[in-house]
C-alpha cells in the first residue's frame, strides 16, 4: 500500500492512515493543497468522491501531489495583477476610441476589459476562500475589501447600464474617471493580499 505524496514515500502505519480520506485530511491539516490523485494510476471518480475518501489504502498504490495554498494564492494574484495591466491599456483604448466616435471599435475593446475585470474579482474572491481569509477585515486604504468589492460591482452595472441605453458619453466619463480610480484600489487590494499571505 505505497502511498507517495510529492514525491516522497508517506509512512501511513506509522500515521495510523488506513484510508484514502484519512490521508487526505492529514495533508490537508498540513496545510497542503491537494492538486491531483492518482490511484492504481487512476484518477478517482470525482462523482464519487465519498466513496474514494472511504478507499482502503490497503492493496492500493496512491499517488498525490500537493502545493502551499500560498504560493498557489501568490501566483494567482501576480497573473490577476498583470491581467489588470492589461485591461487598463484596453480601457484606455476604449476611451480614446469613445472620444473619437468610434463607438462599435470601442464595444469590441470594451468587451476584454469586461471579462478581466469579472476574472479579477472572482480569482481575489477565490484567493481569499481559499486562504479562509475574512474579505471584511482586509483594509485597502482605509476602506473594508468588501466595499471595494461593492463599489467595484456597482461600477460595472453603471457600464451595462450606459451601455444598454447607448450613452457613449456617460461611458466614456465612468472609464476615464471611475475605472481609474478602481484600477488604483484593486492594485493597491493586490499587494494588501500578497502582504498578508507573506
Amino acid at each position: 500500500m505505497p502511498v507517495t505524496v510529492d514525491d516522497a514515500p508517506l509512512q501511513t502505519d506509522e500515521l495510523g492512515l488506513r484510508t484514502v480520506g484519512q490521508v487526505l485530511s492529514h495533508l490537508q491539516k498540513a496545510n497542503r493543497l491537494i492538486v491531483h490523485v492518482l490511484i492504481d494510476g487512476l484518477e478517482p471518480d470525482l462523482d464519487r468522491l465519498r466513496d474514494v475518501r472511504k478507499s482502503p489504502l490497503q492493496d492500493h498504490n496512491v499517488f498525490i501531489e500537493t502545493t502551499d495554498p500560498r504560493q498557489m494564492a501568490t501566483g494567482i494574484l501576480k497573473e490577476v495583477e498583470a491581467q489588470l495591466y492589461e485591461a487598463d491599456r484596453i480601457r484606455s483604448e476604449t476611451v480614446d476610441l469613445l472620444q473619437k466616435n468610434q463607438n462599435v471599435k470601442a464595444m469590441e475593446k470594451l468587451s476584454g476589459c469586461f471579462s478581466t475585470w469579472q476574472h479579477a474579482q472572482q480569482s481575489l474572491l477565490g484567493t481569499a476562500q481559499l486562504l479562509k481569509l475574512d474579505l471584511s477585515k482586509v483594509v485597502v486604504s482605509g476602506q473594508p475589501l468588501t466595499e471595494l468589492l461593492a463599489e467595484f460591482t456597482s461600477q460595472l452595472r453603471q457600464i451595462k447600464s450606459a451601455l444598454e441605453n447607448r450613452d457613449f458619453v456617460t461611458l466614456g466619463d465612468l472609464l476615464l474617471y471611475e475605472t481609474t480610480q478602481s484600477d488604483d484600489k484593486w492594485r493597491a487590494a493586490l499587494a494588501e493580499m500578497r502582504r498578508i499571505i507573506s
